[in-house]
């Protein structure tokens, strides 16, 4: 709040205030404001959807499961076969991947393994058209 005080000039009559009190103005627009608010309904966006009631049905062939294991020097095996090089490794994803049903594969890399060749793995995978991979043995992280 602001207070007008005249200047001195010698006459006594008060100087007019011309600013316009906005104060009364503020509480009304906020009252509206309020009012608006309220009144709008809330709005519940649902989409309706027709969903399978029960368990589905379990699989009736259970998928093939490739296991790969990395070794804490690098070295790769696949179900138990040593992988000697990369192109070897590519050349499996390859068959796999080929396969209308893909099979589950599930690397296994040991704690100390390099984070290269698990990459490397992971990769080469990738490039093959592998889609179904996963990780297990993340326990021994925790």
């Amino acid at each position: 709040m602001g207070m007008n005080v005249s200047s001195g000039g010698g006459s006594s009559e008060p100087e007019v205030m011309v600013d316009i009190n906005t104060t009364p103005l503020i509480d009304v627009m906020l009252v509206l404001l309020i009012m608006l608010i309220i009144t709008i309904p809330i709005q519940m966006h649902a989409v309706k959807m027709n969903l399978p009631v029960g368990n589905p049905p379990p699989p009736a062939v259970q998928p093939e499961v490739v296991q790969i294991d990395i070794d804490f020097d690098g070295t790769t095996t696949w179900n138990g076969t040593l992988v000697p090089d990369e192109a070897t490794l590519e050349q499996k994803f390859s068959q796999v991947a080929a396969e209308p049903d893909q099979a589950e594969i599930h690397l296994r890399p040991n704690r100390l393994a390099p984070y290269k060749d698990v990459a490397a793995v992971l990769a080469a995978a990738q490039r093959e058209g592998a889609t179904k991979i996963g990780l297990i043995g993340n326990e021994q992280y925790m």
